[in-house]
């Protein structure tokens, strides 16, 4: 029997276009291309006679209940997710979609960030979700705006130094 976990914190169902489109493109490549060649391989490892020693086979079924798990979620998931793709009507303030450099007060670093859906941030760029608590404590904020965020190192301020769209 398997442990029990209390069910996660639904994700907010936002998603930018680019983002939506990288997603499609997941699905379709996983349909279209991927699985059909796991599928042959699948075939192919099968035809070689007894499963029970034969890890190809094992291999490949395992990496074909992969691909559908995947396929499954990315359904569901692009269905429930909205496309955000126009700016908002006050292009002064942040919100979902904003490309925002900050300046923490403490050690006067600036850092650059995107606010985006959770199925596409990416660290690397400096998306970050809008679900994450330093996108959540400065939506709604303007440049010249003072803001804290309760981070893992502990509670930190920032300065709002530019916003665009």
């Amino acid at each position: 029997m398997s442990r029990w976990r209390p069910p996660g914190e639904k994700s907010t169902a936002l998603i930018t276009r680019e983002g939506h489109d990288r997603l499609k493109a997941e699905l379709d490549d996983l349909w279209r291309v991927r699985r059909p060649d796991v599928v042959k391989a699948l075939a192919a490892a099968a035809a070689e006679g007894d499963r029970s020693e034969n890890a190809e086979y094992t291999y490949r079924k395992k990496q074909l209940g992969e691909i559908d798990r995947r396929v499954r979620y990315l359904s569901k998931r692009l269905e429930a997710l909205r496309v955000v793709d126009a700016a908002p009507s006050d292009a002064e303030a942040v919100f979902f979609g904003a490309r925002v450099e900050v300046e923490n007060v403490a050690t006067g670093e600036t850092a650059k960030y995107r606010i985006v859906g959770p199925d596409e941030t990416d660290a690397g760029k400096g998306w970050i979700s809008i679900d994450s608590p330093l996108a959540r404590a400065m939506l709604k904020k303007r440049v010249d705006d003072e803001f804290e965020a309760q981070l893992p190192g502990g509670l930190t301020r920032f300065y709002v130094v530019d916003v665009a769209y």
